[in-house]
């Protein structure tokens, strides 16, 4: 195995799950798994339904909606997964691919005779840490001469920068195989030392091409909202919605996109981040965290004994951090239960629900989000409210991951 097959192998997180066929296997943060759910439910639907995702992530529900030939809905606050959906669900023809194929040429020749100036790097925190000069130089080029041979929002430039980003995470330092992201050590990132950075964004290039022509017979919308008020986003009816929201992990999701983000100026500093994990439904980074502190809840807060107990709990003063993660447990609850009122307001006549969640434990305390979501639901009045296991998360046995469904009656 060639050093840089070995760097691709430790560093190579976004697409460790990828599918053979297809654009699923694009950029994607989510496991193989969830893709296979998704698309066992999408399966079973006839005719041609509008099917909507509240929580974008990379577009894998409304991708799969469209290549099963209806039309997918999705929408996320956050603007870049907003563009990387919109790239993942588009239709390309066969000469968008082959000027695609030319401007990475190009834009390859640019760097290797150094033809162009490096961008500037991104302001992102210890950025030392994230990549070897060698490489953080080459992506300073690379991204500054995929600028010089593509015009703005075409095609050609879109593509390149899917590849891009598949790069930049694939020759970094960073390691996102757990919760808590780290760095590799001295002795790991000597492997970047003999890593042939243009053979790895044109290996990335032709991944994306391959799929690039495969497009989908139905329609596909990514739209950037607010999930806690989808009417504002969603005009018509949708007859099935499918989603994976944030589990109650207090994770942060804004922390992992960071360097696509920065790279393709979708933040510019720290604050930025910590303010879209405030708008967030989930995870807390920065500011957000720091606001947790004074949160009050709603004036249409959902109250449910269990819900309660369990906040409770968590805040007693045995538990360090406690009352912190306690006002983060009753804000992702209040936040989803404005999502679910919200959620009426679009759904048509006898429309069906699909919720993936995993449930969660703090300080040993468990915390039924299945069984708080199947409340929510019947309080607000859908019917047939149900929940089957689907796998367990990890090696403890008390975190799996449910489907929670429903109907809707209006």
């Amino acid at each position: 195995m060639t050093a840089a097959e070995k760097l691709r192998q430790r560093a190579d997180y976004t697409h460790k799950h990828n599918l053979k066929t297809g654009r699923h296997g694009w950029l994607r943060l989510t496991p193989a798994y969830s893709v296979k759910v998704v698309e066992e439910i999408i399966s079973t639907v006839e005719g041609h339904a509008r099917i909507y995702d509240p929580f974008c992530g990379t577009a894998t529900t409304a991708l799969s909606a469209a290549y099963h030939g209806h039309h997918g809905l999705t929408t996320d606050i956050n603007p870049f997964l907003v563009w990387l959906g919109q790239a993942k669900t588009a239709n390309y023809d066969l000469a968008a691919v082959e000027g695609t194929r030319h401007a990475c040429a190009r834009a390859l020749e640019l760097v290797r005779r150094r033809g162009v100036d490096p961008a500037p790097a991104p302001a992102l925190h210890k950025i030392e840490r994230w990549w070897a000069p060698s490489a953080l130089e080459f992506l300073r080029t690379l991204r500054a001469a995929i600028d010089a041979v593509t015009q703005p929002s075409s095609p050609q430039r879109t593509l390149l920068l899917v590849a891009f980003c598949r790069t930049l995470i694939s020759a970094s330092n960073a390691a996102f195989n757990h919760q808590s992201m780290s760095f590799k050590d001295a002795d790991q990132i000597a492997l970047a030392l003999d890593l042939d950075m243009a053979g790895l964004f044109a290996e990335d290039v032709r991944f994306i091409l391959n799929g690039a022509t495969d497009n989908p017979v139905g329609e596909a919308e990514v739209l950037l909202g607010d999930a806690r008020s989808p009417e504002l986003s969603i005009d018509q009816p949708v007859n099935l919605v499918v989603t994976s929201p944030p589990y109650a992990n207090r994770m942060s999701y804004i922390r992992e996109l960071r360097p696509y983000m920065y790279w393709l100026g979708f933040l510019v500093n720290g604050r930025d981040a910590g303010e879209m994990d405030w708008e967030a439904i989930g995870g807390t980074w920065g500011v957000a965290t720091s606001r947790l502190t004074d949160w009050k809840p709603s004036s249409e807060e959902f109250s449910l004994d269990v819900l309660r107990d369990a906040i409770e709990r968590i805040a007693h003063g045995d538990n360090k951090n406690g009352k912190l993660l306690s006002n983060y447990v009753a804000k992702y609850f209040d936040d989803m239960w404005a999502h679910f009122r919200g959620l009426r307001t679009i759904l048509a006549d006898d429309a069906r629900l699909h919720y993936i969640v995993g449930n969660s434990t703090f300080y040993g305390v468990l915390l039924p989000v299945e069984e708080i979501y199947m409340a929510m639901l019947k309080e607000l009045g859908f019917a047939k409210v149900e929940c089957r296991a689907i796998r367990k998360r990890n090696s403890k046995k008390e975190l799996i991951e449910f489907d929670v469904t429903a109907r809707w009656r209006a």
